[in-house]
């Protein structure tokens, strides 16, 4: 799927633990290319991560996330990717009903 074709753009929060932001920039370094196929066979394109200290943004294009998810949800390699990433996350939180993220509304898009 291209740029074009995502109908939802989409941003939430995740929380490093204190101290390991530079670990988790150097992992990302690095990202294992079946993850990255597995991310764009599923639906996903445009994905970025921006941190500032431990708050981290993640935005992606995709056509429906929670259709999306689901597939990187049950794909092995993404269960050995979230494995190896965990040490890295304080616990998510502030959870609305139906989230499985802290999601962002977007107010404002200059294509």
């Amino acid at each position: 799927m291209s740029a074009r074709e995502a109908k939802q753009r989409v941003a939430f929060l995740l929380r490093l633990r204190p101290g390991m932001g530079e670990a988790y920039d150097r992992s990302h370094e690095h990202v294992w290319p079946e993850m990255l196929d597995l991310l764009k066979r599923s639906g996903v394109s445009e994905y970025s991560i921006f941190r500032r200290d431990e708050m981290l943004v993640l935005v992606m294009c995709v056509e429906d996330f929670d259709t999306v998810w689901d597939r990187i949800e049950a794909d092995p390699i993404n269960t050995r990717w979230q494995q190896a990433m965990a040490p890295y996350f304080e616990p998510i939180g502030d959870l609305r009903p139906g989230e499985r993220f802290p999601m962002l509304r977007e107010v404002f898009y200059l294509p």
